[in-house]
């Protein structure tokens, strides 16, 4: 294993400063869930030199009995001290890149996924920079410890008064930015109990690190204030439900200039921009398992509730599933597009992954997207039934997945196939349970 010497100086000297004790290798499953070895700091030097192996026929999606022997293999740029657990025992993380015993990097990593398509978009001469909004619910555990949806406040979209979580997002806040994750902006969301927390724009693939970091420093930072952080897409019936709205461009690799960006153009776009915005058009129905993967993602996905419905772009239009925000003057160099769908259950390597993949193969094939849908599409019916429509349950988006070649190359076989097997059994379960709905709407007539 080849690392930068600087690099890793550089960590040792953040290991003797701070006194670390024990090191979290951690790594994400098919299905986003993050997971980790720890090993004491006397460890540490070899894991660099020669990685550490694991099992990894027991991870989701990962490899069969047959094929388990696998290591991981830390990215010391991503190496922090864990803020929360500074106290006692010091606890660094790093995140790793999984590898064969071959030493070929795993083709069921999905960091791999993204890198492997982020080498796709540098052949073509770009680079990929996004910036996730990840919504987030705070609740209140129950009796019994177990989390309920009972709010922890009754605020609604940047309240301050009746914020009651004002304290708790500034230590998650302190939280990220000590693990050198800078943030933008912090706020209360639409819904009772609902928030939002934006981090800074940049690399694919480090922000794409950012949001799986920032969905563990969120929920220990809630735990510490006696609350639950969740990122369950819908978890109360009639509010909003929460969105990784992802902003997102393409930069020249040579130069650093923002490909999207052209003052004559459309809404301040380039061809490149709109060509982008066709294939990720064109690739909505078959990357929506990927970018809203939970049963619960599609009870989101309903009109009413700002979650995009219809395959649309706009500038205004928040209904649109891909809206063109809007540039100070004097900065195109911040010309980006928003798509609205993902939400924060998804896996975001996988979710950029083919998201990149849609909008590449939008300029390959030199697409050019609809015209724009600036009416509110909730109220006129998605301009009277001449937009698609993204799908309305986990199922259907698995079928439109099976459908789409490019978002399953982006996957890459393996993922895809042990995605599919994963998503099936989740819709299975779904189909045979039986909802509190059906018990409180047919028990007593039937």
């Amino acid at each position: 294993m080849q690392n930068d010497p600087s690099e890793v100086e550089r960590v040792q000297e953040v290991i003797s400063r701070a006194g670390v004790q024990f090191i979290n290798l951690q790594f994400t499953d098919i299905v986003g869930s993050v997971k980790q070895v720890t090993i004491p700091v006397s460890e540490w030097n070899t894991a660099v030199r020669y990685g550490v192996w694991f099992d990894g026929s027991s991870i989701e999606g990962f490899a069969r009995i047959a094929e388990s022997d696998m290591y991981l293999a830390p990215d010391l740029n991503t190496f922090a001290v864990i803020p929360w657990e500074a106290e006692g025992l010091v606890t660094a993380r790093c995140i790793c890149d999984v590898y064969t015993p071959q030493g070929d990097p795993f083709a069921g990593d999905p960091r791999h996924a993204l890198r492997r398509v982020l080498a796709e978009a540098e052949e073509m001469g770009f680079t990929y920079h996004t910036g996730p909004e990840l919504e987030f619910f705070l609740f209140r555990p129950g009796p019994d410890g177990l989390p309920t949806t009972t709010p922890h406040d009754f605020a609604g979209y940047f309240d301050v008064s009746t914020d009651m979580a004002h304290k708790v997002r500034r230590q998650m806040v302190e939280a990220l930015q000590a693990l050198g994750i800078a943030v933008e902006a912090a706020h209360h969301e639409v819904a009772v109990g609902q928030h939002e927390i934006d981090i800074r724009y940049g690399p694919a693939l480090q922000t794409a690190d950012n949001a799986v970091t920032l969905r563990i420093a969120l929920k220990a930072i809630a735990q510490r204030n006696g609350l639950y952080c969740t990122f369950m897409p819908k978890p109360v019936a009639g509010i909003n439900g929460s969105g990784m709205h992802t902003h997102q461009s393409l930069a020249y690799k040579d130069t650093g200039e923002n490909a999207f960006a052209d003052s004559d153009g459309e809404y301040g776009l380039s061809s490149i921009a709109r060509q982008f915005i066709a294939g990720q058009l064109a690739h909505a129905r078959g990357m929506s398992a990927v970018i809203a993967p939970l049963v619960n993602s599609y009870k989101r996905l309903v009109p009413g509730y700002e979650a995009p419905v219809y395959i649309s772009w706009a500038r205004i239009n928040r209904s649109a599933l891909i809206r063109i925000p809007r540039t100070s003057p004097g900065r195109s160099e911040s010309t980006r597009i928003e798509l609205r769908c993902p939400d924060p259950s998804a896996n975001p390597y996988l979710a950029f992954a083919v998201m990149l993949a849609a909008g590449l193969d939008g300029i390959r094939k030199e697409m050019e997207p609809p015209p724009p849908a600036e009416e509110n599409l909730y109220e006129i019916g998605g301009s009277r039934g001449r937009l698609q429509m993204m799908p309305s349950s986990l199922g259907e988006a698995l079928a439109e997945l099976e459908k789409d070649e490019v978002i399953q190359a982006a996957l890459g076989h393996h993922i895809f196939e042990r995605f599919m097997e994963a998503k099936r059994i989740e819709c299975d379960e779904y189909r045979l349970s039986v909802s509190q709905w059906e018990l409180d709407r047919y028990l007593p007539i039937y």
